[in-house]
């Protein structure tokens, strides 16, 4: 098969949205739009990908073109809140948010995309830097789900929302790392603590995970643009790098790979993805305590560790990794806007101040000491303010995205799926143990 070269100086190259130039994106766009509005978009893997990319696409595309906003997320914040509001206003057709809910919820999409980022990252990943970072991840980890709990349960009690309520319905569903491990249970938890109705708590929690979100992506988003400015001390920025480290760097450079992949490469990628995605829910089912995501991060670290795995699939891994990156991440911000924010949600926790309050001083609180605890165990203080810091107190493995997206550091994304699913574990167990305290 040949293939006709590309013979365009690079400065007459046209634009593109979604990486096809504006008259083709036009016409795909507008196709989408008669489908939906009509109810003849099938619900369907494909009809997912093209609502999601055409949307995102064109949402990215919009913030790239903003001078200094778009260091600091602003690409990020268009394709996780437009959609949800559009939707919102009634302006997003029904028919395209229940095809882009099903491509998250029934098809797998969100899965697919993690799952994707941890074999890639890990297996991409020096061993060297995995041995001596993994051990000290546990420093930020525990120590800002300690600090954070207590200072808000202290400034709770000292503006009258009350000790254990601000633990409870602030704090605990923040940094529980989801909404799965989080405002679920949680809400669970909490009417058999008191006899209520679980719905009568859903709906706070949501919406203290929901705004915390929020405020995490534009904490992600500025320490993005700080980084790009200046080093305000020693180990402040690593500029994506976890570990600080002296003497022989070369062991923690990343490895070298080809310049372009091959087909063969790429599909053995997605095969060694989907081998440790079924490993982990099989390790899951056999030993719940642990969900398949830490599983499938255990399992992937431990390949790298001893080698299991010739260099060539370790490559492949990363290179299907790096694609599903620069093709899907949009796409997923878009999914996840529709299916999983509530703009009425939001907007109805707003309208507290005490509320907001405590909720921008809980992330503040967990993403400066998961920094400061970070820095004093030789990881950058922006890597570990991020993760655990930031991908404690935002929504989960969705929230991952967005935040890791927004700070420019989605490689991170094996120590925040970790970070979410131990830590999550850690914060429901400590949540089961107050609970009873609202009865």
């Amino acid at each position: 098969m040949s293939t006709i070269p590309d013979t365009a100086p690079p400065t007459t190259r046209e634009p593109r949205i979604a990486g096809l130039p504006v008259l083709v994106y036009l016409v795909a766009a507008a196709i989408v739009l008669t489908a939906a509005l009509t109810g003849s978009l099938p619900s369907s893997l494909l009809s997912g990908f093209a609502v999601t990319m055409l949307v995102g696409g064109l949402l990215m595309t919009v913030g790239q073109r903003v001078p200094v906003l778009r260091d600091f997320g602003l690409p990020t914040i268009l394709c996780t809140f437009v959609p949800a509001i559009l939707l919102f206003a009634g302006l997003f057709p029904q028919t395209a948010a229940e095809v882009v809910s099903g491509f998250v919820e029934d098809s797998g999409f969100l899965d697919f995309l993690v799952i994707t980022i941890i074999a890639g990252s890990i297996l991409g990943m020096p061993r060297a830097l995995l041995l001596k970072a993994g051990p000290r991840f546990a420093v930020p980890l525990i120590g800002c789900l300690v600090a954070t709990f207590l200072l808000i349960g202290l400034l709770g009690a000292a503006l009258g929302f009350g000790f254990v309520q601000a633990i409870l319905f602030i704090a605990a569903p923040i940094m529980a790392g989801g909404l799965g491990v989080g405002a679920v249970p949680m809400s669970q938890m909490y009417a058999a603590a008191t006899g209520n109705d679980a719905a009568a708590f859903m709906g706070q929690l949501m919406s203290a995970v929901v705004v915390a979100n929020i405020i995490c992506i534009l904490v992600a988003g500025l320490y993005n643009g700080l980084g790009k400015r200046r080093q305000l001390f020693v180990g402040f920025n690593g500029h994506g790098k976890l570990l600080r480290v002296e003497g022989r760097a070369d062991d923690f450079a990343p490895a070298v790979t080809r310049d372009a992949a091959t087909f063969v490469a790429l599909g053995q990628g997605l095969l060694v993805a989907a081998a440790l995605f079924v490993f982990g829910h099989l390790a899951g089912g056999v030993l719940p305590a642990l969900h398949p995501y830490a599983w499938t991060i255990i399992a992937a670290a431990l390949v790298k560790i001893f080698g299991l795995l010739p260099r060539e699939l370790e490559e492949a891994s990363t290179q299907w990794g790096d694609l599903v990156l620069s093709l899907f991440v949009p796409a997923l911000l878009v999914a996840v806007s529709v299916t999983y924010i509530d703009i009425g949600d939001v907007l109805a926790a707003l309208s507290s101040p005490l509320f907001i309050g405590l909720t921008i001083v809980t992330v503040l609180v967990a993403t400066l000491t998961s920094g400061l605890l970070g820095w004093l165990v030789k990881f950058h203080f922006v890597e570990a303010a991020i993760t655990p810091g930031l991908v404690m107190a935002d929504t989960g493995s969705s929230g991952d995205v967005s935040v890791l997206s927004a700070a420019g550091r989605l490689h991170l994304m094996p120590f925040a799926a970790l970070t979410n699913r131990l830590g999550g574990a850690l914060v429901l167990f400590v949540t089961s143990l107050i609970a009873p305290a609202l009865s």
